[in-house]
């Protein structure tokens, strides 16, 4: 399944749609869609953007991203291939009253929550059987894997994506326009970007843009591109093997002073970069039988 900016086709006869990404770079533009997406990284690392916020993703990390929600994964050149396996439905998927019949009354909270969309956070192993067998069963065992995997996660610690609520699905000019925003900044971030620069990259003044940014993220841009900066040092800062010092993150991650990078690290993760390196130590990735 080919899946286009700001939609995703449903392939004929099948109602629960499950897509394996297996290769070097994951489907890494801007879009939206109206379905409810389920996505575990089987093999993978890098950023999650989706809606006003964004997250680090590695092995074994489980997302729920909600419909119309515009996201992206970016994730990290690598010579190995990515994994990730996804699983797209609606909550009018088995029929427009389906979810409301009493005896799913259990599910209503989630789908809820679903429509915000969630990480979970904790241990994610039976979750993570469940989403690896679904590529290989057929219609009716793919049904009961469903309902099974929504049971789970019914029960499940869960941390909220975005709280910011689109009031409407963006149309294709807004959604060209914000694809190519992000893919520069996400190129770039690593440099000295000016606002002059990214607006010219949309063909838009800079008052301009900030207005159209702030109002399809609900923030400034530049407070995006430092939470996005800051992810990419969080990123650098658990993996030990780099043996990376403070002041080498800091520069990587596309500051300029490693006392701005401090503060603005501290402001966002509410401890240091050495403290949240010490804290990571216990937080492995949970390793994914296939």
């Amino acid at each position: 399944m080919k899946v286009h900016p700001f939609q995703v086709p449903k392939p004929l006869h099948q109602n629960l749609i499950v897509q394996v990404d297996r290769e070097p770079i994951f489907y890494n533009r801007l879009h939206q869609h109206a379905e409810i997406q389920f996505t575990l990284i089987v093999k993978a690392k890098g950023k999650l953007i989706v809606g006003d916020s964004i997250h680090p993703f590695k092995d074994g990390d489980f997302f729920v991203i909600g419909p119309h929600c515009p996201h992206m994964f970016k994730n990290d050149k690598s010579e190995a291939m990515s994994h990730k396996i996804s699983l797209f439905f609606t909550e009018h998927t088995f029929g427009a009253s389906f979810f409301e019949l009493p005896d799913l009354e259990e599910l209503q909270p989630l789908l809820d929550i679903s429509r915000e969309g969630f990480q979970i956070i904790g241990n994610t192993e039976p979750i993570q059987k469940l989403m690896v067998q679904l590529p290989g069963l057929e219609k009716l065992d793919r049904f009961v894997a469903f309902f099974q995997l929504l049971k789970r996660l019914g029960h499940a610690d869960k941390k909220t994506l975005t709280n910011f609520v689109y009031p409407k699905k963006i149309g294709n000019s807004q959604g060209r326009r914000m694809q190519t925003i992000f893919e520069y900044v996400v190129t770039h971030f690593q440099s000295e970007i000016d606002l002059n620069t990214v607006a010219a990259q949309v063909h838009m003044t800079p008052n301009a843009f900030c207005k159209f940014f702030k109002q399809h993220t609900n923030k400034t841009f530049f407070q995006f591109l430092i939470e996005l900066r800051i992810e990419h040092a969080c990123q650098l800062l658990n993996r030990s093997e780099d043996q990376l010092s403070i002041l080498e993150i800091s520069e990587q991650s596309g500051f300029s002073s490693i006392s701005n990078f401090n503060r603005q690290f501290k402001k966002l993760k509410g401890v240091t970069p050495s403290r949240f390196s010490a804290q990571q130590e216990d937080g492995k990735a949970v390793s994914i039988p296939i």
